[in-house]
């Protein structure tokens, strides 16, 4: 099973990551969508049971795609924390402190609703952040899937997932990556976070995540 699968979108050579992430060799870049760091911590803030280590689970699952594929800047397309309560002090210690071992990486965050509400990481995090659209080559990076004028749009915000029947009444459900004549979705990185079910269609290519691989719906 492929833990990578190149992929022509736009002119250009993509590589999808079995790990719901997005890798441009040509520019040695690593495209995220929908982090949302300190999710849980938020949650926890209102009372609500939900696992701890959520934050350094994710920044682990960064390191290794790191030392799989060189970048030179990960750039993530919006959601990087998910609420004001995200600012709490365990997140951005341990955000800060991955940062220290990355600190010759750059990071570029293209706001989304979410980072609206959060408001702006910190500036000790060495974060660039700017709004929509990054351009990029023919693409044009977003939180949201609203098409360009021009470019390709590499997007998240959606959390798409594809519900893989399986024998019986069991049923698969698998993030996965959405790739559209004009708008392209990546699936949502972070572990904590919800789905939207979508459905093949003829214009679109779906290639589903999972047990570390990726691969392409017939």
């Amino acid at each position: 099973m492929n833990e990578h699968l190149p992929v022509q979108l736009a002119g250009e050579t993509l590589w999808l990551l079995a790990d719901k992430a997005l890798y441009h060799p040509q520019r040695r870049s690593l495209l995220i969508a929908d982090a949302h760091f300190g999710k849980a911590a938020a949650y926890r803030r209102l009372g609500q049971p939900v696992p701890h280590g959520t934050t350094q689970a994710n920044l682990q699952r960064i390191d290794r795609l790191l030392e799989r594929y060189p970048s030179e800047q990960l750039i993530f397309l919006g959601d990087f924390l998910h609420a004001p309560q995200s600012h709490a002090p365990a997140t951005l210690q341990a955000l800060a402190a991955w940062r220290e071992r990355h600190a010759a990486l750059g990071l570029c965050l293209i706001r989304g609703n979410h980072d609206s509400r959060a408001g702006d990481p910190p500036g000790y995090l060495g974060i660039e952040v700017v709004d929509a659209p990054l351009l990029m080559g023919p693409f044009a990076l977003q939180h949201e899937p609203d098409a360009h004028a021009t470019h390709h749009v590499l997007a998240g915000h959606v959390h798409p997932v594809f519900h893989l029947q399986g024998r019986g009444r069991q049923r698969l459900r698998l993030p996965c990556f959405v790739l559209g004549e004009r708008v392209s979705l990546l699936p949502a990185f972070g572990e904590f976070t919800g789905g939207y079910a979508v459905q093949a269609q003829e214009r679109h290519r779906l290639f589903v995540t999972g047990d570390g691989g990726v691969w392409e719906l017939g």
